[in-house]
C-alpha cells in the first residue's frame, strides 16, 4: 500500500486536498467515529447525528466511487477509541508508505497528528486546507508588522482576490465596502419568514439518531425533529432555498430576535460548510449572482458574503497565528464559573431563555443570540473564558475550535485585550429591546435598573464599565459611556452596583 488517506469529519469534500493525486488501486482511505473525539466535550446531540450521518454518506459516496475505505462507526465498546489508535491498526495490518491528511481544525488534534511520525513510525503528510480563501501563511503575512488587527482590512484583501462583488474597475459594487448599517431593522412579523429547509431523515440518519439516543444520552439537547442536510446535494438545496427565500431580506433583519421565530432569515448554511458539504466561496457566488440578478439587495448579499470570507476567514488566521496560547488567554480576569442555566434554559430572562431553548432544540442560534444576549451575559457576569468557550463548542452543529475559540474568547469575551475587537460587545437591556420582543414577554422590566424586577443586564452593564475602568476608560470607542456613568448621581450609582452585586451572588436564581 502506498498511502493510508485520513479524512476527518469536518472533511467531507471531494476534492479535499488529503485525496489530491490519490490512487484507488493502491492507497486506503479511512474514517473513523471514535469516542475520544465524540465525548471529549458535551456535543450537541444533534451536532453528533449530522456529522456521523454525513460521515457515512460520503464515506458511502466514496465506496461507490471505487475507493478501498475502512470506515470505523461509533460504539461506545470499539476496541479503538481515539482517531491514533485506528489508525495505528490500519499501519500495523497495512504497512502503508505513510500517511496523508489535510490539516485538521483544532490545535489538540494537530498537536496529536503532528506526533504521529513518533508514534506510529510512518511519515505523515499533512496538506494545507485549500477550502479557505487564505492559507495560513497567507494570513500570518498579511498580519505582519500590523499593531491592530481588524477585520474590516482583512475582508477588503479577501474581495479583491476572490473578486466577490467588485466592478470591472476594481471598485466595491453599489460604492461602499460594507453596508452594515443598513442591517439593523428590528422584526415586527412582517414580511413572514420563510420556513426552515427541512430534510426528513433517511435509514443512514434514523440509525445514527438511534444511536446517540442509546449512547450519548447524557449529551446536550435532543435529536427530535432532526432536519439537516447530511449529503452535499441536500446541501445544495438548503442554499438554493436560502437564495430564494430568505436572502432578499437577511440583510435589513440579520440582527433581529423574535419570541416566535427560530430561524427568521438566517441560511443555517454554516453546518454543512464548516463540515465541507459546501464549498465557502461557491456559496458566496451563488449570493452575489442573486445580487446580479436583482433577486437580493447589495446589503443582504454583502453582509452575507461578508460573514463567510470577512469573518470566517480572519477568526481563523487568528486562531492559527496564536494557538496555543491563544486559548489561556483571560486579559479582564474572569473567574465566575458558567451559571448552570446555559445548560438547561431555567431562566427568568426571557432573551436567555429563549437563546438558550433555541439552542438545545436546534444546535443552532444566530449570531446576534451568541453575541448579545448568551455571550453579553457572559461578559458581564465575568464569566471565565473557557467555560462559555467550551459551552460555545459543545452546543452549536456548526462549532469547531478554530471558528469559535476566537469569536467567544476575542469578540464575545474580549479576553485578549482587544487584539480582535476593538472594544468589548457590552450592552444593557435597551439593546434587546431595540433588536428583539422578548422584553414585553419577560418577567423582568427593561426600563428599570435597580428594582427587584429590573433587567439584571441593566446593572450588570454598568457595573462591568465600573470594574474596568481602567482597561477601557482610554478607548476613543468606550469614551462617551464612561462620561455618561460618571454623570451619575453618586446614590443612583450605588444602587446600580449593589442590585449588580446582588445579582451576581444570586445568579443560578435570574
Amino acid at each position: 500500500m502506498a498511502n493510508l488517506i485520513l479524512i476527518l469529519g469536518d472533511q467531507l469534500t471531494p476534492v479535499i486536498s488529503a485525496l489530491d493525486d490519490a490512487d484507488k488501486s493502491s492507497d486506503r482511505i479511512v474514517m473513523a467515529e471514535v469516542h475520544d473525539e465524540a465525548s471529549y466535550t458535551n456535543h450537541h446531540k444533534k451536532k453528533l447525528v449530522l456529522l456521523f450521518s454525513a460521515m457515512r454518506h460520503f464515506a458511502q459516496r466514496l465506496q461507490d466511487d471505487g475507493w478501498d475505505l475502512h470506515y470505523q462507526r461509533y460504539h461506545p465498546d470499539n476496541k479503538h477509541q481515539s482517531l491514533e489508535a485506528v489508525i495505528a491498526d490500519q499501519v500495523h495490518a497495512f504497512k502503508p508508505e505513510r500517511i496523508v491528511t489535510t490539516e485538521c481544525g483544532e490545535w489538540r488534534l494537530h498537536a496529536q497528528i503532528s506526533e504521529w511520525h513518533k508514534t506510529l513510525g510512518v511519515p505523515v503528510e499533512i496538506r494545507p486546507d485549500s477550502r479557505f480563501v487564505a492559507s495560513k501563511q497567507e494570513f500570518a503575512d498579511w498580519a505582519e508588522g500590523r499593531k491592530q488587527l481588524r477585520m474590516e482590512f482583512f475582508y477588503r484583501e479577501m474581495r479583491r482576490k476572490t473578486g466577490l462583488l467588485m466592478d470591472a474597475d476594481g471598485k466595491p459594487e453599489g460604492g461602499e465596502w460594507n453596508y452594515d448599517a443598513d442591517n439593523r431593522r428590528k422584526w415586527t412579523g412582517k414580511p413572514a419568514a420563510p420556513a426552515p429547509f427541512r430534510i426528513e431523515p433517511d435509514a443512514t440518519t434514523r440509525a445514527v439518531i438511534e444511536l446517540v439516543d442509546e449512547h450519548l444520552s447524557d449529551h446536550f439537547g435532543t435529536t427530535e425533529d432532526f432536519h439537516f442536510a447530511v449529503t452535499a446535494e441536500d446541501a445544495e438545496q438548503a442554499l438554493a432555498h436560502f437564495i430564494d427565500f430568505a436572502l432578499p431580506c437577511f440583510g435589513d433583519f440579520q440582527d433581529a430576535m423574535s419570541d416566535d421565530e427560530d430561524w427568521l432569515f438566517h441560511s443555517i448554511l454554516s453546518p454543512y460548510i464548516n463540515c465541507g458539504l459546501l464549498d465557502p466561496l461557491a456559496v458566496c457566488e451563488e449570493a452575489a449572482q442573486a445580487w446580479y440578478r436583482g433577486q437580493a439587495p447589495i446589503n443582504a448579499v454583502e453582509g452575507f458574503i461578508r460573514q463567510i470570507i470577512g469573518w470566517r476567514e480572519f477568526v481563523r488566521g487568528i486562531y492559527w497565528l496564536h494557538m496555543p496560547d491563544y486559548a489561556r488567554e483571560n486579559r479582564l480576569g474572569n473567574t465566575r464559573e458558567l451559571p448552570w442555566f446555559y445548560w438547561t434554559g431555567d431562566t427568568r430572562m426571557r432573551c436567555m431563555h429563549k437563546a438558550i431553548d433555541a439552542t438545545r432544540r436546534n444546535a443552532y442560534a444566530h449570531h446576534i443570540q451568541r453575541l448579545m444576549v448568551t455571550g453579553n451575559f457572559a461578559l458581564l457576569a465575568g464569566v471565565k473564558p473557557e467555560d462559555i468557550c467550551d459551552w460555545y463548542l459543545a452546543v452549536y452543529a456548526d462549532a469547531y475550535d478554530w471558528v469559535e475559540l476566537p469569536n467567544v474568547l476575542g469578540m464575545v469575551m474580549h479576553a485578549d485585550g482587544g487584539y480582535l475587537g476593538s472594544k468589548p460587545y457590552a450592552a444593557s437591556g435597551k439593546y434587546i429591546q431595540r433588536m428583539s420582543d422578548h422584553c414585553s414577554n419577560c418577567h423582568y422590566k427593561v426600563n428599570k435598573s435597580t428594582e427587584d424586577d429590573a433587567c439584571p443586564f441593566n446593572a450588570l452593564y454598568w457595573h462591568f464599565i465600573d470594574r474596568h475602568r481602567d482597561d477601557f476608560a482610554k478607548n476613543p470607542r468606550m469614551g462617551m459611556m464612561y462620561r455618561n456613568w460618571d454623570k451619575q448621581k453618586p446614590e443612583r450609582k450605588e444602587a446600580l452596583l449593589q442590585r449588580a452585586e446582588q445579582l451576581l451572588i444570586n445568579i443560578e436564581q435570574l
